[in-house]
């Protein structure tokens, strides 16, 4: 086997939540053009299509299923969904996420519990349904952020605690997993991405603010990030769980 030959996911069976557009429709295109057949999640089904077609497209299978994380019980629908199209679940990418900016004095219970059910409770019902499947040798990532691990001058108390909750969640699965189930469990840290997130920011916050932060000096793209998640769902990481890794142009430095 050579070096570039473990960074591919051949016939392997990969779970995509948050499919439906940004980032989670660039991370299923890599997968499948890495090998997967990809079993595609999102709360807006009818713009599953798109990524659907993408995965064909690379030569794959794929299967959409309208997803709610924050519903345990959807989640195992899309895991026996996958199982039964493809006979097992080889590769979770826990991306189903929403952004806020609320002041902490103005935010109500129901904003920042909603948050945490999607972007922390989400990724934990969809890692317990995938786990119960899976086999040795399978791969967890979860989609974290850099504001798990810093601050970005904006109030996102809700985003960031669950977000640096995720990044203690993927420790304690992987201390869990690893060993007795052979299961490795690990996180992206994306910095700011070119993606419907970022879109969502007001005027030159960006430029302004986030920019100057980075030491690339520009938002990162989705092919930059879906290699790194590549490298996680191969076996070119196969020594890898745990941990955390960064993808975020230097933001962390300054």
């Amino acid at each position: 086997m050579t070096i570039l030959d473990r960074f591919r996911i051949d016939d392997r069976v990969a779970i995509v939540t948050g499919a439906s557009s940004g980032l989670g429709v660039a991370f299923a295109s890599a997968l499948a053009e890495a090998g997967a057949d990809v079993a595609l999640g999102a709360r807006r089904e009818d713009r599953l299509t798109g990524t659907g077609k993408l995965v064909e497209d690379a030569g794959r299978r794929a299967i959409t299923v309208r997803t709610d994380v924050a519903s345990p019980e959807d989640c195992n629908q899309l895991v026996n969904a996958t199982v039964r199209a493809f006979g097992k679940v080889d590769i979770l990418v826990n991306n189903a996420g929403v952004g806020t900016s609320v002041p902490a004095t103005r935010e109500t219970p129901e904003q920042f519990r909603s948050v945490i059910d999607v972007n922390l409770n989400g990724c934990y019902w969809m890692a317990q349904a995938c786990a119960r499947v899976m086999r040795p040798g399978s791969i967890i990532i979860n989609i974290a952020s850099v504001l798990g691990l810093t601050s970005a001058g904006m109030p996102q108390a809700a985003y960031s605690a669950s977000k640096a909750g995720l990044i203690g969640l993927t420790r304690d699965l992987a201390q869990q997993w690893t060993g007795r189930k052979g299961i490795r469990v690990n996180a992206l840290a994306p910095g700011y991405f070119e993606s419907e997130m970022t879109d969502q920011f007001e005027g030159d916050y960006i430029a302004r603010t986030v920019v100057p932060r980075t030491l690339e000096g520009r938002l990162g793209h989705a092919d930059e990030l879906s290699a790194a998640l590549i490298f996680l769902a191969s076996d070119a990481s196969s020594y890898v769980t745990g941990i955390t890794l960064p993808v975020e142009g230097g933001l962390l430095t300054t």
